[in-house]
């Protein structure tokens, strides 16, 4: 991340940030290839990486267990912490991107295959239009930041649990 991007000004001092903030447009694209680079060596062998979600797993609960371990030694060579009330270890079966994965194999909605075959109709109907609409309208705008007027009151609410600022 560059530090000097996300330098922010107070009255008194100027803040960088020790490590990327929420809310920045490429933030999933750099965790990924952040976690691409650390488990280079093991992905499609071990683990699968998409977007902010990283998947270990293994053929036997042995090498669970070891990729377990490959994997938190991984992370903590590379000074990554993780969140522990996320973190799920030796499932047997979880959702992954709205797919049930378990041991007996991937279990999909029958009705979003039927899209993918060859002549199947597609009748774009009411619901589909307006989850177009509402996927396009986040598309094309974006967020607008800008600097509070000072001369009118305001609050600032800040989430500080692990923001870790270093002052210049």
């Amino acid at each position: 991340m560059d530090q000097e991007k996300t330098t922010f000004t107070c009255p008194f001092k100027t803040y960088a940030y020790r490590r990327m903030p929420f809310g920045l447009c490429n933030a999933p694209a750099t965790f990924q290839r952040c976690m691409l680079a650390i488990f280079h060596d093991m992905i499609e062998e071990s683990v699968e990486v998409f977007m902010d979600d990283f998947f270990f797993f293994g053929n036997s609960f042995d090498n669970c267990l070891d990729n377990l371990d490959k994997m938190l030694q991984r992370c903590k060579d590379a000074n990554l912490f993780l969140n522990w009330e996320k973190c799920y270890f030796m499932v047997k079966e979880g959702i992954v991107l709205e797919h049930k994965v378990s041991a007996a194999g991937l279990e999909i909605d029958k009705a979003k295959i039927d899209l993918l075959e060859k002549d199947t109709p597609f009748e774009f109907n009411d619901e589909c239009h307006k989850a177009f609409n509402s996927l396009k309208e986040r598309l094309t705008c974006t967020p607008v930041i800008m600097s509070p007027s000072w001369n009118l009151p305001f609050e600032l609410m800040c989430d500080v649990v692990n923001l870790q600022l270093e002052q210049s």
